[in-house]
Formats: structure tokens, C-alpha cells, sequence
């Protein structure tokens, strides 16, 4: 008893920061500590087209050769991590049943009375998800206290993944073919209605195309102006050398005057007064037109966006690719025993130290 109490006196302090705290880790990882087995999986996000990178050989090593959805990969990161999911798959598989199994470790073991705030920060630590920037490649880290568990429990996690990637995808590309549709049936309502514009223009005035007359009686006009000409010009040359009663003069002054009422009647057609002019007609069918063209173009540029955008969804849905499956593990990797002594071990002879350097500092200052 006496050697005991010397014992003490000379190493008490070794005692308390070293031996002490080094025979409870030891009954601890000798006696409570169960073991935990890792199932893990590796997963990417892929697009299915031709711009989507390979992933042999040393191209995943490579800058600008990672993946192009990383931001979905992302995504999918955070999925995984959700409540939402953690209770569905609670259900499913009994999670809060196993984690906090009585045959768990007491210190790894989830708390019967946890919330689902606490029981979502459990699960967060005991799934851990880590994202390689460079390659894109999703890991996924299952702890289970069973090792068939563990992989269960990744199998259900690789499950949803795919079906979270599949409806992210499906969803957008359904929303922008809607969109593009959508637009279509806008463009198509709109060159009905500007062809239906044209035709009941056309049948009000009774004429295929305004324009068109306008231009032919300007034509027309013209061709009398020039026989006009022509005929003045004959006419200022037989005067020189005939009266004005012989026949040909006559004539050409009858001929004359017959010009002169067609080309002012072809004037008065085109620019009558009280009546809607054939010219002020055809600007307004040339408006007409040109609104139903912009309608047929808009049509037309719909209808190839509908296809591009059916093609292009078609071209870019993603998938989850797996790497490597969820694994069944054999050896628990968890509690890693020699290096948790190792540290705890470390980590009791430095306190040793600094309270040893301390104690003497202090007692070299009382002196």
C-alpha cells in the first residue's frame, strides 16, 4: 500500500495524462468498440452525346477532360445527402433501426431518442460523398455495423441516383420541347390568321393583287404616254408640208385625241377622287403580305426549333455511369485500432510535457 502511495506521489501527473487515459481507450477498443464496414461505390454523370468525354486511359488525368456535368453531379451530391431521401430509405431498409442497434458501438451508435435534424447529421457522417473536380467521378463511402447492410444501403443509394438523374433529365428536356412547342402552335395561329387576313382582303376588293394592277396600269399608262409622244411628233411632221383637212392629219389628230382620253382614264383609275385609290390599295395588300411572310418565317423557324430541340434532347439526356459497384466488404475498416492508440498515445505525452514544463516553471518561479 505504501509502495502504492510512493507510486503515486512520484507519477501522479503520468498517470492522469498518459496511463489512465490510455487503459480506458484500451478497454474501449477491447471490449466496446464494434466494428464498421464500408461499402463503396463510384459514380459519374454522362451526357449520351458526342460531346460527353471518354473516360479511358489517362484522358480522365487531363484538364478540360472531365466531365461537362459536374454542376449535375453536384446536384446529385447534395441529393444523396437530403432528408427527403434519408426517410424514404429509413423506411425501406430501417435505418434508424440499425444504426442504433444495441449491438453497436455506444459511442458510433445513433441515440434512440435522436431528431430528425440529428438523425439527418448522423447519416451525413456515416455516407460520405467526396467529388473529384478533375475527373468528375462521385464517391460514395457506406458505413454499416454489417457489411451486408452497408452494401444495401449503397445499392438503394445507387438506385435513387439514377432515378434523380434520369427525372432531372427527362424534366428539362420535356420542359424546353413543351416551350418549343408551345411557340409552334403560337406561330401557326398567327400565319392563320395573316393568311386569312389576305384572302379576306382579296375577296372584299374583288382582285387577286392590287399591286400587281397598279403596276400593270402604270404600264400601261406609260406604253399610251409614249404612243402619245410618237403621235405628236408624226403628226409636227406632216403638218409641215400638209393642211389640216388632208386625211392623214385627220387622222392622226383623231388617233391623237383617242390616246389622250385612254391615258387620262387610266390617270382618273389610279388616283380617282371619292373612291379608294388602286395605289393607296396596294400599299395596304403590300402590308398585308409582308405581315403574312414574317408569319410564315416565324412559322417555319418554330417548326425547326421543335426539331432541334427534339433532337438535341434526345442527343444530351444524362445517365449515371458506375465506375465501380457498390461493394460487399469483408474486413470491418473502422475502428482503425492501432492508429487511434497510436495517436491517443502521441497526443497524452505531449499534454505530459506541457503540464510537466509547466508544473517545474511554476515551482521555479516560488523558489
Amino acid at each position: 500500500m505504501n509502495r502504492l502511495k510512493s507510486l503515486w506521489r512520484k507519477h501522479w501527473l503520468a498517470l492522469l495524462t498518459v496511463v489512465l487515459p490510455m487503459a480506458l481507450a484500451g478497454l474501449y477498443h477491447g471490449l466496446l468498440a464494434s466494428d464498421r464496414y464500408v461499402s463503396t461505390t463510384v459514380i459519374t454523370v454522362r451526357r449520351s452525346g458526342t460531346d460527353a468525354p471518354t473516360l479511358n486511359g489517362l484522358s480522365m488525368l487531363l484538364p478540360g477532360a472531365a466531365s461537362m456535368s459536374q454542376e449535375d453531379t453536384r446536384y446529385l451530391r447534395e441529393y444523396l445527402h437530403s432528408q427527403d431521401l434519408m426517410l424514404r430509405l429509413d423506411k425501406e431498409l430501417k435505418l434508424r433501426q440499425h444504426y442504433e442497434s444495441a449491438h453497436a458501438d455506444v459511442v458510433y451508435r445513433l441515440d434512440p431518442d435522436a431528431s430528425q435534424e440529428d438523425m439527418l447529421d448522423y447519416w451525413r457522417h456515416r455516407v460520405e460523398i467526396s467529388l473529384d473536380d478533375l475527373s468528375g467521378l462521385l464517391t460514395i463511402r457506406v458505413q454499416g455495423f454489417d457489411p451486408d447492410q452497408a452494401q444495401r444501403i449503397n445499392l438503394a443509394l445507387l438506385r435513387e441516383a439514377e432515378a434523380f438523374v434520369n427525372d432531372i433529365s427527362h424534366r428539362i428536356s420535356d420542359e424546353q420541347l413543351a416551350f418549343a412547342k408551345g411557340e409552334l402552335t403560337r406561330a401557326e395561329e398567327q400565319l392563320t390568321a395573316a393568311q386569312r387576313t389576305v384572302i379576306d382582303f382579296q375577296t372584299h376588293h374583288r382582285m387577286l393583287d392590287p399591286q400587281a394592277d397598279a403596276q400593270a396600269t402604270e404600264l400601261r399608262a406609260a406604253e399610251l404616254r409614249t404612243r402619245l409622244t410618237k403621235l405628236e411628233a408624226d403628226l409636227a411632221t406632216k403638218r409641215a408640208f400638209l393642211h389640216d383637212d388632208a386625211p392623214d392629219i385627220v387622222t392622226l389628230k383623231a388617233e391623237q385625241a383617242a390616246v389622250q382620253q385612254q391615258v387620262g382614264r387610266e390617270t382618273q383609275s389610279a388616283i380617282a377622287p371619292g373612291s379608294e385609290a388602286l395605289t393607296r390599295l396596294s400599299i395596304n395588300f403590300h402590308d398585308i403580305k409582308t405581315r403574312a411572310a414574317l408569319a410564315d418565317g416565324a412559322y417555319r423557324s418554330a417548326l425547326a426549333a421543335v426539331e432541334a430541340t427534339r433532337v438535341e434532347a434526345s442527343r444530351k439526356v444524362k445517365s449515371v455511369v458506375v465506375i465501380e459497384p457498390p461493394t460487399h466488404p469483408e474486413t470491418p475498416e473502422f475502428p482503425r485500432h492501432l492508429y487511434e492508440l497510436s495517436t491517443l498515445l502521441l497526443l497524452c505525452i505531449a499534454l505530459f510535457g506541457i503540464a510537466h514544463l509547466t508544473m517545474a516553471t511554476v515551482r521555479e518561479h516560488q523558489d
